[in-house]
């Protein structure tokens, strides 16, 4: 999507500031001894507090109002009473959520309590590094590669993987909408070129050693490594903007 006025700008903001705020609702909720089930309840609350929906359940129908997912799991993990978190858990909160015909994505990696294993921190810090790294190159008239280029410098000197199989998307009036992908590392022939307006969702994902991402037997929606690497996110939904970096729709200063 190109948002071409502000009554769209406006809308835009609207859902980013509702994701994010149940991104970060969830995440000081995050704590030992709750269920993931407990937080996307948190979000289904929300969701209706803001007369919003959840993406996941409106366009997929996804068994949750979140994609929570700990520790092996790398994405789209389903909240469940079950799932219980302890101190040292490395959690993922994907939020994405839609309201009159708007959407929003944004998604944070975090250890929760104590962390117990400095990888897990660190590849949660170098996904948020690498995001702000790569959308210092998100301007009208560069290429959209730039992104991925930059992303995935930060992340190769901190010596860790980029997960190549996950990939930002474009976003606005659909939650996956062109441009389809927004790489995180380096294609050459990736030579759309971004636009003033133009709205993406960037979402670096970092690994201790994978490159790819699979579906698990346990359902149809996780994915986890080969090997259990660790993997982090960090994803905010932003608007190309000329001769300065982004506007990030999704923070809450």
């Amino acid at each position: 999507m190109i948002i071409k006025n502000k009554e769209q700008l406006e809308k835009m903001k609207e859902i980013g500031y509702i994701c994010a705020k149940i991104r970060d609702t969830l995440k000081s909720a995050a704590v030992p001894g709750v269920s993931t089930k407990q937080l996307d309840n948190m979000a289904k609350e929300l969701f209706e507090k803001y007369g919003a929906k959840s993406a996941p359940i409106e366009d997929y129908d996804f068994p949750g109002y979140t994609c929570i997912s700990l520790n092996h799991q790398a994405a789209h993990g389903i909240p469940a009473n079950n799932k219980i978190l302890k101190s040292g858990d490395l959690i993922n909160i994907d939020v994405s959520g839609c309201k009159d015909g708007y959407y929003g994505d944004t998604g944070v990696s975090f250890v929760v309590g104590t962390c117990d294993d400095p990888m897990k921190q660190k590849v949660c810090d170098v996904a948020k590094e690498a995001f702000h790294e790569g959308i210092k190159y998100a301007k009208a008239g560069k290429k959209i590669n730039q992104i991925g280029k930059n992303v995935h410098k930060k992340i190769k000197e901190n010596n860790l993987k980029v997960i190549e199989n996950l990939t930002g998307h474009g976003i606005g009036t659909k939650l996956h909408q062109e441009p389809s992908h927004v790489f995180n590392y380096f294609d050459p022939w990736d030579n759309i070129i971004l636009k003033k307006g133009m709205c993406l969702a960037v979402e670096p994902f970092v690994s201790t050693n994978a490159t790819e991402v699979k579906n698990s037997t346990r359902d149809e929606w996780e994915l986890i490594t080969d090997d259990n690497s660790y993997v982090a996110q960090y994803e905010h939904t932003i608007v190309v903007r000329e001769n300065e970096e982004p506007l990030i729709l999704t923070k809450i200063d």
